[in-house]
């Protein structure tokens, strides 16, 4: 759906996250595992995961940013050993590869630890043949949305659905086939940034990422 506009078209992330779950319901049957980006996408995935009723976990993936530039993002990593790279912003950055090799070793520290501290030393659910929903409250670059995807498959998901309450027009063509189905509430424009379209979009912090996960 398009719709050409510019205000909050959501209060919360968790009224973003119940109108995703009704877009969703056609998962119900499959039995689903829902899992959610952190840390903002857990509290939407909280809400498709309590309207599925279905499980649900986080994949931790951090994103690779320009070393000029931290917000742009060059790419994003996960678990596995994934790495995704947008190799326009890199050449148009004219970033070498020890400078990527340098964000990335950094970030995997931090990929550790934010892990093992959502996790509270729970289990992971494990994805092997089970349909993935992954879940963030929102694209942008989607990078980290794309590792979460491929981070999901290399844990054996037998089928990858991404899910997000608001993404720009043409989102799907930017992921490629990292996901088997894409599932977005509203795409509009002009896009002005997935803040833009929330009410309240405080940051979610790690103690709040836990008690949604029932730590």
């Amino acid at each position: 759906m398009i719709r050409r506009r510019k205000g909050p078209m959501f209060s919360d992330r968790t009224d973003a996250g119940r109108r995703l779950a009704e877009r969703l319901h056609h998962l119900r049957a499959e039995d689903p595992i829902v899992v959610g980006l952190p840390r903002g996408g857990v509290p939407v995935a909280a809400m498709v995961a309590k309207g599925l009723g279905a499980p649900l976990d986080v994949i931790v993936v951090r994103k690779l940013g320009v070393p000029s530039q931290p917000e742009l993002a060059m790419g994003a990593i996960g678990g596995d050993d994934i790495r995704v790279v947008n190799a326009d912003v890199i050449r148009e950055a004219h970033i070498r590869g020890e400078d990527l090799e340098r964000v990335e070793q950094r970030e995997r520290i931090e990929l550790r630890r934010r892990a093992e501290r959502f996790r509270a030393g729970r289990a992971r659910v494990p994805l092997a043949g089970r349909v993935v929903i992954v879940v963030d409250d929102g694209i942008a670059t989607g990078s980290t949305a794309r590792a979460a995807c491929l981070v999901a498959r290399a844990e054996g998901a037998e089928r990858v659905v991404l899910a997000v309450p608001v993404a720009p027009v043409g989102w799907t063509r930017r992921m490629g086939d990292a996901a088997d189905e894409y599932v977005c509430v509203e795409t509009p424009d002009p896009f002005f940034g997935v803040g833009r379209f929330y009410m309240d979009f405080s940051q979610t912090d790690d103690d709040e990422v836990v008690r949604w996960l029932g730590g």
